[in-house]
């Protein structure tokens, strides 16, 4: 039993982390341009300004600052405001001295550092039908890396940066023959799920698909109402051997959907989700009620930072609903606690960066 952490399933890769001498933690980040639609993102202090939330994310982790824009990724909402969970990801990788690696899945706003390319195109806005031009690319480029990787670790854990992520999950989950709706989480104290909902059908309208009738494989499923953080997530994972951490929520449920079409034998043993009690506990969404659907297999590590302890007024405002997770921020806190860190740790730190 470790504080903070609450495991649904299996410790067994908990116990695997907490032997490995080289994990590698990769934040694979994406544009896609649904998150402009006015009101579906809290992912940015404004629906125009969430293009660049991925690359400032990645650029705070990496520089300590950001380049691409000036305004600091954060979700406002009203007065209040919470800092990006990437805050959150780069205080806990430094307490467990986890290296990492930033993955650019398709981003139309690229960050100021270095990092490995997947595919030339950012995604568009899935209400058009074609949410992501190149899917294939991506995965393909991504089995690639994943077994690059598995040659040089014994173990993942991979994170997401996308606004509008939750928006694209949805579309891929119901694409698949899922039922999702009102299911997904999200950014903002109040979850869209109508508009949400409104989206996705007018994608799979416009693709000509209708999960109802139609036998809709993965590829299709992305390429109309996806993103492109969702291919390459699901292709390390596909294209890798070893142990993995899916650092996140209803996003990373969207791509052990997409794992589970691309390979309908594959062992949900090999990989466990890891989030924040936000997620988890999320009365607008229900992680668990995906997951069922996927897999009996799939281990939910659920981490709590205990922010109504914090003295900072932005951590506090996830107690609300603001942000909940994001760039890996569950998963990397879990890896914090599990190699030892204690909770207050691992909170004074995060308070540490978000000043």
């Amino acid at each position: 039993m470790i504080d903070g952490i609450k495991t649904y399933g299996s410790d067994e890769l908990t116990r695997k982390l907490q032997e490995c001498d080289d994990p590698v933690f990769l934040l694979t980040i994406g544009t896609t341009e649904t998150s402009l639609i006015d009101g579906i993102s809290g992912a940015g202090p404004s629906a125009d300004l969430t293009e660049y939330t991925p690359a400032s994310d990645v650029e705070f982790m990496v520089l300590g600052e950001v380049r691409c824009c000036d305004a600091p990724a954060e979700t406002v909402v009203g007065d209040e405001a919470a800092p990006t969970p990437a805050r959150l990801t780069k205080a806990a990788l430094q307490l467990s001295n986890i290296p990492f690696v930033i993955v650019d899945a398709g981003s139309k706003i690229k960050p100021d550092v270095e990092y490995v390319n997947l595919g030339k195109d950012y995604g568009r806005d899935i209400r058009t039908g074609k949410g992501v031009l190149n899917p294939l690319e991506i995965f393909e480029n991504a089995k690639d890396l994943g077994a690059e990787l598995s040659r040089r670790h014994e173990m993942l854990l991979i994170g997401e940066s996308i606004a509008a992520g939750t928006t694209t999950a949805l579309g891929v989950l119901r694409a698949l023959g899922y039922d999702a709706n009102e299911k997904v989480s999200g950014s903002m104290p109040h979850n869209p799920h109508d508009m949400k909902s409104k989206v996705v059908d007018e994608g799979l309208k416009n693709a000509g698909l209708d999960p109802k009738t139609d036998d809709i494989d993965a590829m299709q499923a992305i390429g109309a109402v996806g993103d492109p953080t969702l291919p390459a997530i699901a292709g390390i994972v596909l294209g890798s051997d070893i142990p993995i951490i899916l650092a996140g929520g209803t996003q990373m449920a969207a791509a052990c959907a997409i794992i589970k079409s691309v390979q309908p034998t594959f062992d949900f043993s090999r990989i466990n989700l890891a989030t924040t009690v936000y997620v988890a506990g999320d009365e607008t969404a229900d992680l668990f009620g995906i997951l069922k659907q996927i897999d009996d297999n799939i281990t939910v590590n659920v981490v709590d930072p205990k922010f109504e302890e914090s003295e900072h007024g932005g951590l506090k405002n996830y107690l609300k609903g603001f942000v909940k997770e994001g760039a890996g921020a569950g998963g990397a806190m879990y890896s914090a606690l599990a190699l030892g860190n204690s909770v207050e740790k691992l909170r004074k730190k995060i308070e540490k960066v978000c000043r």
